[in-house]
Formats: C-alpha cells, sequence, structure tokens
C-alpha cells in the first residue's frame, strides 16, 4: 500500500473523490445504466422541485452556469431531462423525462444503499465526512485558501 502520509491535500483530495465517484459510477455500470454521480444532485433537487432553471440548479448544487449546462447537456443527450425555454425566452426550464423519473425509480435503492454505506464510512472514520467537508467549505468561503497563504508568506522583501 502506498504511503497516505506523504501526499499533500490536494493530491489526499482528488484521490478520495476518485475511489468515491468511481465506485459510485462502478455500481451504476454494475446495473447497466446511463447515470454518473454528477447526475444525483440535479436529479435529486428536480425530484423535489418538478422543474427548474438552469441557474437555479446551478447555484443549489454549488456548481458554475456554464459546468450545471455541461452536465444538463449530458444528461439531455441521454434523455434523462428536458430542457424547454422559459416564460421570458432567456431563462430555460429543466425537467425530468419520463425515463428520467423511471431511472430514478430504478435507482432509488442504489441511492439507499450509497447513503448506507457513507454512514458506514462514517461510523469507521469516526466523524461525518460529509459534515466536515462542508464544515471545510464554509471556513473557506470566510476566508479563501488564497487569503490564507497570503497570512502564512513573509512580507516579501523591498529588493524585487
Amino acid at each position: 500500500m502506498n504511503n497516505i502520509s506523504n501526499r499533500t491535500l490536494g493530491t489526499l483530495i482528488r484521490h478520495l473523490l476518485a475511489h468515491l465517484d468511481g465506485d459510485v459510477q462502478a455500481a451504476y455500470d454494475e446495473l447497466g445504466v446511463p447515470f454518473r454521480p454528477r447526475f444525483y444532485p440535479i436529479v435529486q433537487f428536480l425530484l423535489a422541485n418538478g422543474q427548474a432553471g438552469v441557474n437555479e440548479i446551478a447555484a443549489h448544487i454549488g456548481v458554475s452556469q456554464p459546468a450545471a449546462t455541461q452536465t444538463l447537456g449530458e444528461m439531455k443527450k441521454l434523455g434523462l431531462i428536458a430542457i424547454e425555454p422559459g416564460e421570458d425566452r432567456r431563462h430555460k426550464q429543466v425537467s425530468l423525462t419520463d425515463a428520467g423519473l423511471s431511472l430514478a425509480a430504478r435507482l432509488a435503492s442504489l441511492w439507499q444503499a450509497v447513503h448506507t454505506a457513507a454512514d458506514s464510512l462514517d461510523r469507521e472514520i469516526g466523524t461525518s465526512l460529509s459534515d466536515l467537508l462542508g464544515r471545510t467549505l464554509e471556513a473557506l468561503e470566510r476566508q479563501s485558501f488564497l487569503t490564507r497563504i497570503h497570512a502564512a508568506c513573509p512580507p516579501e522583501s523591498e529588493n524585487k
């Protein structure tokens, strides 16, 4: 096994995401379904709200509008969502198609298993990973990592 303690913070975070997303993707692949882990928060939001604008979805899931648009485009190609012009034609409305609703129903038990697996991991590590990551992101919203880096840097020399 590789020595995990020698890895940097960024490497550890990328490695964690690769494990989590990779294994969830493997579970989708085992079922033979056209679904990606990044679709999940969008589907959950649409299940709860019926339809929503692209910007509303992006804000809710915490990604940029272009990132949301790219993911929504993939979902539309797979037939999971419909994207229609909004009332003012400038804002598009997104909703799940019948195929998207059917797939969500089919994946409900897998999603519950993913939550149960996450709870198991939380018990093993002695903390809620979701809560820890949420608190970390909130701290970075209060004070960016760049600001923290600047605070840790010694003053620059006057001789540039």
